[in-house]
């Protein structure tokens, strides 16, 4: 059961929530404007193979951070932060099946495993909002709509497979000034990878995504589509790895960095 709770604006103590219990629900809108992560964890055996899959999939797939083995912290991150607890949900993958959704993952980890953070588009609905953008599933307490597309990732090792997109339709009056705030922000998935139709990105029907909740769309909206860090998911249930776990759709890792850190463009993988 989700549990409900009031917005939290400070990443510190919502981390504190959702490490005590209190919260198991999509992040999106909570956190104030701190940047968002998506969260994918391999053993040591696959994590090479997958770091070169994020560099060669800059757009759904932007690198924020990479753990050292063994180490559940992400320091550059956030103070404290414990990847076997920080999260609100988390997806455990067997040989790329997806097999629980559990809230903490302690009792998983594993010596050798390998924690990557990504992205995510949550980081700039903030700045959507600020702009007086609708961003209609925080609006309507959803989760972001996400599709698998027919637009294929440049696969790396046994990585591959399509792009998975999140949506959010608005007001074509809007659209113009959403593509040129997130074209500044390349970690949180810079500009969108497409507009309108969704026949051409190979979604059947809008109304009925993989992952997270129906779309709101009203009389006006234009669809926009930006590439998703559950991109990797996808990836996870092609190569078959032994063990995968990765954060499930919509909740994700809460950092201390600000989201306009998400407009640098990086030499590095760290912040």
């Amino acid at each position: 059961m989700t549990i409900a709770a009031p917005i939290l604006h400070d990443p510190r103590l919502l981390r504190a929530q959702i490490r005590g219990g209190g919260f198991d629900g999509p992040t999106a809108g909570h956190g104030g404007d701190a940047l968002q992560a998506n969260l994918v964890i391999l053993r040591g055996s696959d994590a090479a193979d997958f770091l070169r899959f994020c560099q060669s999939n800059p757009r759904p797939c932007p690198l924020l951070a990479v753990g050292e083995p063994g180490d559940p912290a992400l320091p550059t991150l956030g103070d404290g932060i414990d990847l076997r607890h920080d999260l609100p949900r988390y997806r455990i993958w067997r040989d790329g099946e997806l097999v629980a959704e559990p809230t903490d993952i302690a009792d998983l980890w594993q010596d050798d495993m390998v924690s990557f953070a990504l992205g995510c588009s949550f980081s700039f609905e903030d700045a959507l909002t600020r702009a007086g953008i609708p961003v209609r599933h925080q609006d309507a307490g959803r989760n972001v709509p996400m599709y698998r597309t027919s637009l294929p990732t440049r696969p790396a090792g046994r990585f591959g497979g399509p792009v998975v997109v999140s949506m959010r339709a608005m007001p074509a009056a809007d659209v113009i000034e959403a593509v040129q705030i997130c074209a500044r922000m390349p970690l949180a998935h810079g500009a969108p990878i497409h507009l309108g139709d969704p026949s051409r990105i190979g979604i059947a029907d809008i109304h009925a995504p993989d992952y997270g909740d129906a779309p709101d769309i009203r009389d006006g909206d234009i669809p926009v589509f930006w590439a998703c860090g559950v991109t990797p998911q996808a990836a996870i249930a092609s190569a078959r790895p032994a063990l995968a776990i990765t954060h499930a759709p919509g909740h994700m890792l809460v950092t201390d960095i600000p989201a306009d850190r998400a407009e640098m463009r990086l030499t590095g993988v760290y912040l």
